[in-house]
């Protein structure tokens, strides 16, 4: 179900994804309050729908924030191997130091959170990296966009 929320302009197009940070000190004060710190913190969302509601001035956007709709949206992650079944749930593996590894992204995805259990909505397959420098068996997975 879609939310109407504001967001910085620069980051206000259709099919932009973000992970909402919750309030900043600088939201102290505002009248948009309410229409602003109105998701989830730590939950990734996707624009659906831009408004043409105009901009406001904002002291955490440089370029002021405007209205648009948003949803929750799912994420991608490596999980093992053997628990990487759609409609089956999953949680990430755990912390990885291999930064520059192409997986690290999917093994500590912005949007989901270490010991905790996600509904997998699909199985991509395999992961973008040839080895894994933990020896983890993983498999690419779509999480499920979590309800609000």
């Amino acid at each position: 179900m879609a939310k109407v929320t504001l967001l910085g302009e620069h980051l206000a197009s259709v099919g932009t994804e973000f992970v909402y940070g919750g309030e900043s000190t600088a939201c102290e004060g505002c009248p948009y309050r309410n229409q602003c710190l109105n998701l989830t913190e730590g939950r990734r969302y996707r624009v659906t729908e831009t408004r043409d509601s105009g901009t406001l001035e904002c002291a955490v956007h440089a370029t002021g924030v405007t209205a648009v709709e948003v949803e929750p949206a799912p994420v991608l992650a490596n999980v093992a191997s053997n628990a990487a079944y759609a409609g089956s749930k999953a949680e990430l593996q755990g912390p990885c130091p291999y930064t520059e590894c192409p997986s690290h992204d999917l093994c500590e995805p912005a949007g989901a959170e270490f010991d905790t259990e996600y509904q997998i909505a699909e199985v991509i397959g395999e992961p973008p990296h040839d080895h894994c420098m933990l020896d983890r068996e993983l498999t690419l997975v779509e999480f499920a966009p979590e309800g609000e």
